[in-house]
């Protein structure tokens, strides 16, 4: 179904996203909003500037997993635990914590503390995708979220723009791990990953060591200048690309109030080590250039085409201080205020906001990742492009945690847990959702789109399956402009004061009820076309077909709920790709509970409790898209020796039950209507002579056209 803006509009109001979406918002962002988008092109070539903010150590969940129409706690489909229970019951070591809510008017929760987040222990609490184990490696604090009331500012901007909800940090680690790819392209040396050679700390980023100053207390800059700690790596960063290309840019950063370094991604490589002062690099990248510095650009008409900000350490927002999402909120509001300040510049402006990594906090939704190591050296999974030079090498167990036996010493980099990323324009206003999978290689593959550069650093793994953030606008029909008001946040300090003065937080004494908001938000049309089919050998196996007809590549992940224990497969399928992995359940009598997952809520389910029977009937469904009306419509088949009746049940958005008799040999088509739910479907199919056969099918239709969020989602 094709919906204009007008429509849009309309519905917008219907669902009530309009008028409390932007009853109260801060003057940043009402000055943000007021400006339309200087259209030339209706192409991505009317961006002239691109601006990006790197903050500290949030997650999605962790900020934004109770608002409405993003996939948060009202997620109808977690992912499954070794306990069975799904992903929400985390264990510390002896109880089991639920996410709770941090709430600032009960106890010091603003100022909560940072939580560990290094390699060791975030692939230890990932647990190559089974999780189960978060507060035992992350601290207990580690599962803590906060709601519209508590961080107002952030909801604000959210809702007044564009908000990713399956954007990944890149490597299960750090600040170092990930500033360094969001610079460049990559965390590993990318000559030897197109070798297919997995790297070691000599060519890799594990932990934090290269961006930051080995003495802080002396190593001032420009003198007596920078001391490292290991040694620079040697690609080029997006930067020297840009420089390459003509293309003008600036990082706007104090290098003494930097957080000794860390903020800085390319203080890890040799041509910022060794610029010389006049250089190009020298200038723009390793000089003083305050938010003062910004303001007086912008309003000059001078500002670069490409901009980096970065923070101080007490504005960065890291969890534990002496950061807060209120001082965050806070430096954000005077980047937006800097930027808007000129109308002509800020028309042609794209403001990209995102975190680094996730701090320790969790986030329900597993990364996509390349497949995982069994620990007889099997891969659990496959893809459809080569994977050697995708991992991390630790022969040693240097940086492993002890109890870290799932897997072996080659460990896949990432992706990592989701972090928010707002996308902040005058072509990107009006509350969207966007459920591209994107990650910190995103930003160098959008400058190539914009600019015509070559990031050669960005390996073939991260290109086929992360989105290049182009999918965060509509550039041939920019949103109308509506005028809110935002949140004030000059008075941070007095409610820092404030939360110091409370007890810190304590655990709940028992699990809190998962709450998201109800309702739906405007949806980012989405590159997705996937296709899962099961084949069964009664008995003996069922194999799975994974097929890609979209345009974007797509990890799909299975869990095995017959043997929870296992590491759950992990499959790249490529656009235009196919692969096939057979399930062995011979040992299980041809019992068999399978669950794929794949994005924006894309989850298949082939589940047979009845044990081996010969002469039955063997139902299978197949299911289809009609792209053009946005509907779907499945094939019944029957490869067995008897008739069966299958009953075929909408578990969400109120579809009739139908019933349809499939005699063997033959096939039989049903097709439904999905206009009444958005092009959101999420059907049941069972057999009546075959007990505990069961078929799911749910997702959403994509018809290259803008959509809605899961309307069921945040009801649950």
């Amino acid at each position: 179904m094709s919906i204009d803006r007008r429509n849009f509009l309309r519905m917008s109001a219907s669902t009530g996203a309009a008028a409390a979406a932007f009853a109260a918002l801060p003057l940043s962002i009402r000055n943000a909003l007021a400006v339309e988008p200087a259209v030339e092109t209706g192409t991505i070539k009317d961006l002239k500037h691109i601006v990006i903010l790197m903050q500290e150590n949030r997650g999605f969940d962790h900020y934004f997993g109770t608002m409405k129409g993003v996939r948060g706690f009202g997620d109808r489909f977690p992912v499954p635990l070794e306990s069975g229970k799904p992903v929400w019951y985390q264990s510390n070591g002896a109880v089991e914590i639920a996410p709770f809510h941090l709430d600032p008017k009960k106890f010091n929760a603003l100022l909560a503390p940072s939580t560990t987040h290094s390699f060791a222990d975030s692939q230890a609490a990932w647990n190559q995708g089974k999780f189960g184990n978060w507060p035992k490696y992350k601290k207990d604090n580690s599962m803590g979220y906060y709601k519209r009331e508590d961080i107002p500012f952030q909801f604000a901007l959210a809702e007044a723009f564009t908000i990713c909800d399956a954007y990944h940090c890149s490597i299960t680690s750090g600040t170092d791990p990930n500033r360094i790819p969001f610079f460049s392209g990559s965390n590993f040396n990318p000559a030897l990953g197109a070798q297919g050679i997995n790297c070691t700390d000599t060519d890799a980023e594990p932990v934090n060591v290269r961006c930051w100053i080995a003495n802080p207390a002396v190593d001032k800059w420009p003198v007596p200048g920078y001391t490292y700690k290991d040694t620079a790596f040697k690609w080029p960063t997006l930067p020297d690309l840009l420089e390459q290309a003509g293309i003008s840019w600036r990082i706007y950063q104090d290098p003494n109030d930097n957080w000794t370094g860390a903020m800085h991604g390319c203080l890890a490589f040799e041509s910022f080590r060794t610029a010389q002062p006049g250089s190009p690099i020298y200038k723009n990248g390793m000089s003083l250039w305050t938010l003062d510095d910004l303001a007086t650009d912008v309003k000059n008409g001078t500002l670069p085409q490409v901009c980096w900000v970065l923070p101080s350490r007490v504005f960065s927002e890291h969890p534990g201080g002496p950061s807060s999402p209120l001082k965050g909120s806070n430096f954000t509001e005077q980047v937006l205020n800097a930027l808007t300040a000129n109308t002509e510049v800020w028309s042609k402006t794209a403001f990209f906001l995102t975190f680094d990594e996730n701090d320790g906090l969790f986030d329900h939704v597993p990364p996509p990742a390349v497949p995982s190591y069994n620990l007889d050296g099997t891969l659990a999974g496959k893809a459809t492009l080569k994977l050697e030079g995708e991992y991390f090498s630790d022969p040693a167990g240097k940086y492993r945690d002890a109890t870290d036996t799932i897997s072996g010493s080659i460990r896949p980099y990432g992706l990592s847990a989701r972090v928010p990323m707002y996308v902040i324009s005058p072509w990107s206003k009006g509350g969207w959702v966007t459920s591209q999978v994107f990650d910190h290689t995103s930003m160098g593959m959008f400058l190539e789109k914009r600019f015509g550069i070559t990031v050669p650093n960005v390996s073939p793994w991260h290109r086929a399956v992360c989105g290049d953030l182009t999918s965060a606008f509509d550039f041939t029909h920019p949103a109308d402009a509506a005028l809110p008001k935002l949140p004030d946040t000059s008075n941070y300090a007095v409610l820092d004061a404030q939360q110091r003065s409370m007890l810190a937080y304590t655990l709940p004494t028992k699990h809190q009820p998962l709450f998201q908001e109800s309702g739906t938000r405007f949806s980012r049309k989405l590159p997705y076309e996937l296709h899962v089919n099961a084949a069964v050998k009664a008995g003996i196996s069922v194999e799975l077909t994974f097929a890609n007809t979209g345009t974007q590549g797509a990890v799909y992940h299975v869990y095995d709920k017959m043997h929870l224990d296992r590491i759950p497969r992990r499959y790249t399928v490529e656009t235009g790709k196919t692969l096939t992995d057979i399930w062995d359940v011979s040992a299980d009598n041809g019992k068999h509970d399978l669950w794929v997952y794949g994005p924006n809520g894309f989850v298949r389910v082939f589940k047979d409790d009845a044990e081996t029977i010969a002469n039955v009937a063997n139902p299978e469904c197949r299911v289809c898209y009609d792209i053009a009306n946005g509907d779907v419509y499945v094939k019944f088949s029957n490869t067995g020796e008897q008739a069966c009746t299958l009953t075929i049940k909408d578990n969400a958005y109120g579809n009739e039950p139908r019933v349809s008799k499939i005699e063997p040999g033959k096939e039989v088509e049903q097709s439904w209507s999905l206009r009444k739910s958005g092009n959101w479907y999420d059907f049941s199919v069972t057999a009546d002579t075959l007990n505990g056969y069961t078929r799911r099918f749910a997702g959403r239709v994509e018809t290259d056209q803008h959509g809605l969020s899961d309307p069921a989602m945040g009801t649950a």
